[in-house]
Order: structure tokens, then C-alpha cells, then sequence
């Protein structure tokens, strides 16, 4: 972006491009907050409360300087650090980090992907567009109810997938630190020296993990919103609907479908090259003969895998699980269509009133227990049938419809279903244990 031609060099107006009103939304004041009477507004202010927590907040140009300081000292600055100064070549075997490398090169590029994402994100969009809040208050209370509690599950979600291994790591750098002696280098004064420099890497570390887990995060929040309206839409097949109802509320399904998939295509097909690659990568150097594997020395690399790959997966498995959902609406069409020509078959020669048909089936228990994964969408329960509100004609072409114009996230044109996400798992799956069996003896 070209920066205007100023003649005063006023600094608020050159970064006046990056805090307008869509940005400035992300970090809205606690005042403005307490005043608000809906309950998805206190769940996304925990939303916000996470993005400052990871220093990302862009409301004026202090800030925005100071979010971009601590990404660089911390993405940038101490992995090199890290990488130049705690190599520790001349160190013995169990104090040697020999793939230091791959694992600091791996997570820094996965937090400047994510970085970069956010910024976008909040650039373009604001918090409150980004997550579609802005549009919730249209919604049910149903789906309200149920995104305030996703919004709250998902803070709780991330700190699940960051603590473990912020811990994990953070006890591996406390005891190389500490048992190293004199081999760890260090400036002036040893003790102090070894303190600084594992509190910046542990800091590094917590800073990295934490924004590679929240742009995963976000996108599935954003799923679960539409997964909560398809369960909403599916309830207008048990009551009287007309055809241009049902079409137009899955049409505007649809177009949430493909924002979320264009706002997201780059970020998950960058993740999935950034994380094939890095497998790849940890493999050659832990399988090459001369490689020192043990637990101490590729502890990290093991570690640097599974949150990658964890990452990578929040991502398929919620794009995967709402393609499931709205391709279920077209078997959920059909088995509407069904029982409504059948039960207008039974109904010839009487007179048709707009109840619910009761349809019966010998030998069908419409009490058995569902699985756990079934819903409104996807379960095989009899449904009340209206038997003249729509004729069969308009049926027959709303199902058509269906069949014709599956749902879903795509990337590229590619849509990301569970055969897709089989195939990935199966890869990632097999490059994953053996970086773990080579490392930890894990397999």
C-alpha cells in the first residue's frame, strides 16, 4: 500500500490506513462493552481480550508500533537468538540441539503466517464482521444462545492446546538451562544470563504457539456459527414452508459458505504446505545416520510436530465437519420429498387439511437411541408431513436443487470433505509417528 504524499509528516496520518473503523472495532472500550445488553457481546469481548493478549491490538499508532515490536523481537529476534548464540555444538550429547533449526524456523513461519492472517482479517473486516456478529442479532435465539456458548468453549479450547505444550517445552528449557553449567554460553554474568535468555525463549515460544492456535481457532468458531444455522434451517422441513423461503435462507447459507472459504483458502492451503514441508524437513534430519536422536536433543522437534499438525487439523476437521453438515441437508430434502408423496398417495380421495401426517412404518422404531454425531441434520427420525404445502413439482426442483448445489468449504475449487480429510490425516498421521518413534520412541 503507497503511503500519501504528507508535507507535515504527521505519524497519525500516515497509519491512519490501518486504524479505520473496521480495526478500531476489535478493541472496543470495556465502557462501551458494560452498557451493552447482549450476551454475545461479553463473549466476544473475550475474544478481544485474547487478541490482546498475544499484543495484537492496532486501535492507534503506539500500539500498532508496539504490536509489531514484540512480533519481531519475539518471531524474529530470539529464535535467531536462539538459533546462533544456544546451539550449543560444543556441548555433550544430552545438552546438543542439532535441530534447532527446523523447529525454530517451522514455528516462526507459522506465527508470521498467522500474524500476517490476523491482521488481514482485522484490517479488512473488524472482530465483530469478521465473526459475524454484526449479522447474529437476525438469528434465533437458538443460534444466538449456541454461539455465545462456542465463543466461551473456544477460549477454553485454546488454552487446552497451548498450555500443554507451553508447559512441556517450558520445563525442557528450565532443565537445559539449568544442568548445562558452563557449557551454555552466557554473557558476564552467568546466572543472570541464563535467566533472561530462558524467559525470552520460553516467552518466544508461548508468543508463537499462541497465535499459530488462535487463527485456527477462529476459523472454527466462524464453522460452528453456520453449523448452529443449518441445525436451524433444518427445522422449516417440519412446518409449513414455501419453496422462495427455504431457497433464500439456503442461499444465504451459501454466500456465508463461500466468504468463510474465501477469507481462509490462503491460510489453510499455506498451513498445509508450511506443515507437509516441516514434516518432510524434521524427518531428513532426524533419519540421517550421524543425527544424535535422543529425548533431550529432538525432544523439541517431536514437540514443534504435534502443535503444527494440531493446528493444521482444528482447520480440516471443522471445514470437513460443515461440509458434512450442509451436504446433509440434500438427504434431508429428499427424505422431506419422500414422505410427503407418499403420504399424498395415502391421502387421495380425502379431503387434505394442513396438519401433520403421521407416517408409520412396521418393523421401524422411531425411538432408537441416535448416534452421538446425529442432529436435526443428519438423523434417520420420521418427520410430520404437510401434506398440501408444497406441490410435488416444487419439491421434486428444491431437491434437485440440493443435488445440484452442494455446500460447503472449498479451497480453490476443492472441497474440503472427509475423503479429503482422510487422505491428509492418513499422511500427516504417518509422518507424525515417525518423527515420534525416531525422537521420543513413540509408535
Amino acid at each position: 500500500m503507497a503511503l500519501p504524499q504528507l508535507t507535515n509528516h504527521d505519524p497519525q496520518k500516515i497509519f491512519r490506513p490501518l486504524m479505520e473503523d473496521g480495526v478500531k472495532e476489535i478493541f472496543l472500550p470495556t465502557e462501551k462493552l458494560a452498557s451493552s445488553k447482549e450476551p454475545f457481546e461479553d463473549a466476544s469481548f473475550q475474544m478481544k481480550l485474547s487478541l490482546k493478549w498475544v499484543f495484537f491490538d492496532y486501535s492507534n499508532l503506539w500500539k500498532a508500533s508496539f504490536s509489531c515490536s514484540i512480533f519481531l523481537l519475539l518471531d524474529v529476534c530470539v529464535p535467531l537468538l536462539s538459533h546462533f548464540f544456544f546451539s550449543c555444538s560444543d556441548c555433550d550429547e544430552s545438552h546438543q540441539r542439532p535441530f534447532d533449526t527446523v523447529v525454530q524456523l517451522s514455528l516462526s513461519l507459522f506465527a508470521a503466517l498467522s500474524f500476517i492472517s490476523i491482521f488481514v482479517f482485522g484490517r479488512r473486516y473488524g472482530l465483530r464482521k469478521f465473526l459475524f456478529l454484526d449479522k447474529l442479532c437476525d438469528e434465533s435465539e437458538k443460534v444466538r444462545q449456541g454461539y455465545t456458548k462456542q465463543i466461551q468453549h473456544s477460549m477454553k479450547l485454546l488454552s487446552a492446546f497451548i498450555l500443554p505444550c507451553f508447559l512441556a517445552d517450558s520445563a525442557y528449557k528450565i532443565w537445559w538451562f539449568s544442568s548445562g553449567g558452563t557449557q551454555i554460553p552466557y554473557f558476564y554474568n552467568m546466572f543472570l544470563s541464563k535467566v533472561v535468555a530462558c524467559l525470552l525463549l520460553m516467552c518466544s515460544w508461548l508468543y508463537r504457539i499462541s497465535l499459530c492456535f488462535l487463527v485456527c481457532i477462529l476459523f472454527r468458531l466462524t464453522c460452528c456459527l453456520q453449523i448452529l444455522r443449518l441445525e436451524d434451517f433444518a427445522k422449516v422441513f417440519e412446518k409449513q414452508s414455501d419453496v422462495a423461503s427455504i431457497l433464500i435462507e439456503h442461499l444465504r447459507i451459501r454466500r456465508n459458505l463461500r466468504v468463510i472459504s474465501h477469507r481462509f483458502r490462503l491460510f489453510i492451503l499455506s498451513t498445509l504446505i508450511l506443515v507437509t514441508i516441516s514434516q518432510f524437513f524434521s524427518l531428513l534430519v532426524t533419519t540421517r545416520p550421524s543425527s544424535p536422536v535422543n529425548l533431550f536433543s529432538a525432544g523439541e522437534v517431536a514437540l514443534c510436530s504435534i502443535t503444527l499438525v494440531a493446528g493444521l487439523f482444528i482447520c480440516l476437521q471443522s471445514a470437513a465437519k460443515i461440509t458434512h453438515r450442509a451436504q446433509s441437508v440434500t438427504s434431508l430434502a429428499a427424505k422431506w420429498h419422500a414422505f410427503a408423496t407418499m403420504s399424498s398417495f395415502d391421502e387421495e380421495g380425502d379431503k387434505i387439511c394442513p396438519t401433520p401426517v403421521g407416517f408409520h412404518t412396521a418393523g421401524f422404531d422411531e425411538d432408537t437411541d441416535e448416534g452421538d454425531g446425529d442432529d436435526m441434520l443428519d438423523n434417520t427420525n420420521l418427520m410430520p408431513i404437510y401434506t398440501n404445502t408444497i406441490s410435488y413439482q416444487k419439491r421434486q426442483a428444491l431437491v434437485t436443487y440440493f443435488e445440484h448445489n452442494r455446500a460447503g468449504i472449498t479451497v480453490y475449487g476443492f472441497m474440503l470433505d472427509r475423503t479429503l480429510l482422510h487422505t491428509i490425516f492418513a499422511i500427516q498421521l504417518s509422518l507424525t509417528l515417525w518423527i515420534l518413534n525416531k525422537t521420543i520412541g513413540i509408535s
